[in-house]
């Protein structure tokens, strides 16, 4: 099979996107039922860590040894890549050793010169403007909720950050359109979106007005990793976006609400929300492990059959 990439959501079709979600139902309930199932037995996943994470490595580790893989960990800082040596020649070296890599890195940039040198499929576990694997895991969250989540509507309320860059590109996948608010300065670059991206989104100076009649709403900290310097001016700036139950309930009555974790109760969220009925954000987190494997089995093996 020729090498597949996942370094953003829109690299995979409709198709290929229902298939993997199919298979991760499908591992999902091997899982909970305790079967053992290792197709990639004898398999190597090395992953590479620029930024730190506790969701993304465990899931991706967890993931591998699940499925009878052996999952390696690298960080930058204890590796050539941090002492200057080229992406591309460090792309060749890693990727003559493994089945599959997965960086969490900083410009996206980084990762496609990475994936243009390997010999491997590389997947993108976090980058400054995507977060595939994220979204992947929120969408197949909402499908086990509510069902398909085309012609649905989804609030974004915060910063236009990777997060949001990726729920484009999945509403115009998946055929759904998002209500974006957030505030002055901290808005979408449009050189993130195309053209369907654009299409399929509406922008609320309100945060509440936002929210009106969404099926799911969902935002993140008001502070990414990499920004920790602006952190006080994105507490003024931010003031009034949090997602309360105020705004909860302006959405649908049977509306969820998701956050990808790490979360600030008081700030991006309040506490009443995340711990609340309409909450799904544990399900979300645990259905990382779940599409993960779904998409390392299909990045390695291709569709089986």
């Amino acid at each position: 099979m020729a090498i597949k990439h996942y370094l953003q959501f829109s690299d995979f079709s409709l198709d290929e996107y229902q298939y993997v979600m199919e298979r991760a139902s499908i591992i999902k309930r091997k899982f909970k039922d305790y079967k053992p199932y290792h197709p990639l037995a004898d398999r190597t996943l090395v992953m590479v860590f620029e930024k730190n994470s506790t969701r993304t490595r465990l899931s991706f580790e967890a993931g591998m040894h699940q499925l009878g893989g052996a999952a390696i960990y690298l960080n930058t800082r204890d590796s050539q890549l941090g002492r200057g040596e080229p992406i591309e020649d460090a792309a060749q070296v890693i990727s003559r050793m493994c089945d599959v890599i997965m960086i969490r890195t900083f410009g996206q940039e980084i990762i496609e010169r990475f994936a243009s040198s390997s010999r491997v499929p590389v997947i993108n576990g976090l980058t400054n403007e995507q977060h595939p694997c994220q979204v992947l895991a929120d969408i197949f969250t909402f499908i086990e909720h509510r069902g398909s989540i085309a012609g649905k509507i989804v609030a974004w309320v915060g910063d236009a950050n990777n997060m949001l860059y990726s729920w484009l590109q999945a509403a115009a996948v998946f055929g759904f359109h998002i209500n974006v608010s957030t505030p002055a300065g901290y808005d979408i670059d449009p050189t993130q979106v195309s053209a369907e991206g654009a299409s399929r989104y509406t922008f609320f100076a309100h945060p509440a007005d936002a929210c009106h009649d969404a099926d799911l709403v969902t935002t993140d900290v008001w502070t990414s990793m990499g920004y920790e310097e602006e952190k006080n001016a994105r507490l003024k700036a931010f003031d009034g976006w949090i997602v309360d139950a105020e705004k909860m309930r302006r959405a649908k009555s049977d509306a969820l609400f998701m956050h990808c974790l790490p979360a600030h109760r008081g700030e991006e969220v309040s506490a009443d929300v995340i711990d609340g009925p309409q909450s799904v954000v544990w399900d979300e987190a645990e259905n990382r492990l779940h599409v993960q494997k779904a998409l390392l089995e299909y990045l390695v093996l291709g569709k089986i059959s």
